[in-house]
């Protein structure tokens, strides 16, 4: 299931050109100078994903958490139908419950060390950029931690999320290289993919979880389920 994050990524690019496409075109870099523009552009997405990486790792945590207790199979069926549901639920209605409610102040500080970063040209102010930016509340980012939490292991989780930020690097690095490159009507009807693609992943680890003896997509319910003794014939 790992390839569905970098499939999500390149598709969710789109939208992260409107929610985080400002704070990629203020990233203080060098205009007149090509190499160190690249360079510093590196240093900003390895602070994106060292933080996808590390929300992966933890959700992926918790994933191992409910593998070991024999959730598995429901844990994929119940990621696939959230994520499912994140799509088909009206935006207005999912800001009512916006997930960063309880950590609002943790939130404030990181959006006030994040401003501070931009008034700095040097290297780790780059990557420290980033690094918070990879931490702000995004819609997408929730829909991908679902992914991250369904591959049941903390490596694979943070492989996920990980995988997630390396297809959004194309598009963010475009939003800082060229100016006007997309319009956006041509945004727009990208961006009507996203909730289909979302819906088309929700299915696979729906899929996944009712163990349809289906190799590499759904695994029969005994590889799924931990045993004390080893399925062999």
């Amino acid at each position: 299931m790992l390839y569905t994050a970098l499939i999500f990524g390149l598709l969710s690019s789109f939208h992260c050109i409107g929610m985080c496409g400002p704070i990629a075109m203020m990233i203080p870099v060098d205009r007149n100078n090509a190499a160190k523009r690249v360079f510093q552009l590196f240093l900003y997405h390895l602070g994106r994903l060292t933080a996808y990486g590390m929300l992966g790792l933890f959700f992926g945590i918790l994933g191992k958490g409910l593998f070991l207790a024999g959730f598995q199979q429901q844990l994929s069926i119940l990621v696939g139908v959230l994520m499912i549901l994140f799509v088909i639920i009206p935006e207005k209605k999912m800001a009512q419950y916006n997930f960063s409610k309880p950590i609002y102040k943790l939130i404030s500080k990181v959006k006030s060390h994040l401003g501070a970063q931009f008034k700095k040209k040097t290297f780790d102010a780059l990557f420290t950029i980033g690094l918070l930016n990879g931490f702000l509340p995004c819609g997408m980012v929730y829909a991908a931690l679902f992914g991250a939490i369904a591959m049941q292991n903390e490596w694979l989780g943070a492989s996920y999320m990980i995988l997630f930020g390396i297809g959004t690097i194309p598009m963010m690095s475009a939003v800082v290289l060229i100016s006007n490159f997309i319009t956006v009507p041509v945004r727009n009807k990208i961006q009507k993919f996203i909730p289909i693609m979302v819906i088309i992943i929700g299915g696979l680890f729906i899929i996944r979880g009712m163990g349809l003896d289906i190799p590499y997509i759904s695994p029969k319910t005994t590889n799924l389920i931990v045993q004390a003794n080893p399925d062999c014939h």
